[in-house]
C-alpha cells in the first residue's frame, strides 16, 4: 500500500490547512487510517485516526479544531485543520493500519503502512 499526503504549507496564526492523503489499496475500507505528526527534536506524537465506518479519535490538542474525514470509494482521507497555532508546526504523515483489532490507535507501531510526510509551517 502506498500513501501521498499532501496539503502542507505555510500559514498564519489562526490559519487553516487541508490535508490530504490518497491511498493506493485496493481494498481501503479494510484499513484504518491515522494521521500523526512529528515536530523538530521531537518523538512522533498521534494526531487523529478514523476507522473504516467513520468513527473517529482525537489527540486532546486536536478536539475542536481538527477533522479527521475519509472518502472509501475515493480511497481518500482528509484532515482539516483549523485555527493553526505555532506549535502545530510539524512534519504530518498519514498512516494505514491494515484490519485493526487494537484499541490502542495513539501507537504509531499499530500502523503498517506510512506515506512520506508534508511539512506544516505555522507562523505567529
Amino acid at each position: 500500500v502506498q500513501l501521498q499526503a499532501s496539503g502542507g504549507g505555510l500559514v498564519q496564526t489562526g490559519g487553516s490547512l487541508r490535508l490530504s492523503c490518497a491511498a493506493s489499496a485496493r481494498t481501503f475500507s479494510d484499513y484504518r487510517m491515522g494521521w500523526f505528526r512529528q515536530a523538530p527534536g521531537k518523538e512522533r506524537a498521534f494526531v487523529a485516526a478514523i476507522n473504516w465506518s467513520g468513527s473517529t479519535y482525537y489527540a486532546e490538542f486536536a478536539k475542536g479544531r481538527f477533522a479527521i474525514s475519509r472518502d472509501n470509494a475515493k480511497r481518500t482521507v482528509i484532515l482539516q485543520m483549523n485555527s493553526l497555532k505555532p506549535e502545530d508546526t510539524a512534519v504530518y504523515y498519514c498512516a494505514a493500519d491494515y484490519l485493526p483489532t487494537a484499541h490502542t490507535i495513539w501507537k504509531a507501531d499499530e500502523y503498517d503502512y506510512w506515506g512520506q510526510g508534508t511539512v506544516v509551517t505555522v507562523s505567529s
